[in-house]
């Protein structure tokens, strides 16, 4: 009888340890599962929201390549969805649509700059005899300095595009954007003996950056008798995108003929060569195109893309 007692004590003991063995296998395999499972699930979710990030990234880009035509508005429509835009009305441009036998008058525009790329900018332009507008932000008169005057000096015209181009700084009231606008405005004065009625706003007059209605800044201008031009054809090298350089003269070209005047937005930066790249191919399409180049002058038609109503 204690022989047998003792074996089953020892059974029951080593039944209590397999079924211990199997609740812990089974702890781990559930431990397993859910780890697999919450890594497949964030795997999934990973992947959706990249999906969507991309696809966001394209509408955005597709979205930024066509801003230039953003202006494009039958009559006068307040823009009442933007809080940053009070008392101010999108530019009704329809009369500047081509008609049959009209040659188009098509301004080079360049931001941003000086930059390492202005020289050579400059010197396409001189090899085929082409005037552009600048507009130009506040950079170090020791090392572009030349370049402020060699703009002036070769014919093309001068503008102002913001001394910071810091968009949280200009934008933050009306006494930051005229602090702003005297800076760059004393700069080009000085430096070049050009006082420039030519302003470019960071952004164009349409942006929804500023949390200050643009019609503060806008009438600011007005008042002080500069005129602002924003642009109708945008080549693209301000996206976030890598156009090549055909994709940048195919872009400016598919809509240049569309207008009377038109108002194309290139950009005068370190990191931007393959718009230096474009700019011969451009200027050839352009005239096989037969348009004529201008600067911006007194006499070129104003493109806005939205205005104060007085």
């Amino acid at each position: 009888m204690g022989r047998i007692l003792v074996l089953d004590i020892a059974n029951e003991g080593l039944e209590k340890q397999r079924a211990k063995r199997k609740r812990v296998a089974r702890m781990k395999k559930m431990i397993v599962y859910t780890i697999i499972i919450f890594m497949l699930l964030t795997l999934f979710v990973m992947t959706f929201l990249c999906i969507e990030v991309f696809s966001l990234q394209r509408q955005i880009n597709e979205l930024s390549s066509k801003i230039g035509d953003s202006h494009e508005v039958i009559g006068i429509e307040k823009m009442a969805d933007d809080s940053t835009l009070d008392n101010v009305y999108r530019v009704d441009n329809i009369d500047n649509i081509a008609e049959e036998g009209d040659i188009p008058k098509v301004y080079l525009t360049f931001d941003d700059g000086p930059s390492e790329n202005s020289d050579a900018i400059l010197d396409i332009l001189d090899d085929y005899n082409v005037k552009a507008t600048f507009f130009v932000c506040g950079k170090d008169v020791e090392t572009y300095g030349d370049v402020y005057r060699r703009i002036v000096d070769e014919g093309h015209s001068i503008g102002m595009h913001s001394y910071s181009h810091n968009y949280s700084k200009i934008y933050q009231s009306a006494d930051a954007f005229a602090d702003d606008f005297n800076k760059i405005h004393s700069l080009i004065a000085e430096t070049t003996g050009v006082d420039t009625k030519l302003y470019r706003f960071p952004g164009g007059s349409s942006n929804k950056v500023s949390n200050t209605s643009m019609s503060v800044f806008i009438k600011y201008l007005n008042d002080h008798g500069i005129v602002y031009y924003d642009w109708n054809i945008a080549s693209g090298d301000a996206t976030s995108k890598a156009f090549s350089a055909d994709e940048l003269v195919d872009n400016v070209m598919n809509d240049v003929v569309k207008y009377k005047t038109a108002v194309v937005l290139l950009h005068d930066q370190a990191d931007k060569s393959t718009t230096v790249e474009a700019l011969p191919r451009l200027i050839e399409a352009l005239n096989n195109a037969g348009v004529m180049i201008l600067p911006i002058t007194d006499d070129t038609t104003i493109i806005q893309h939205v205005s104060v109503v007085q």
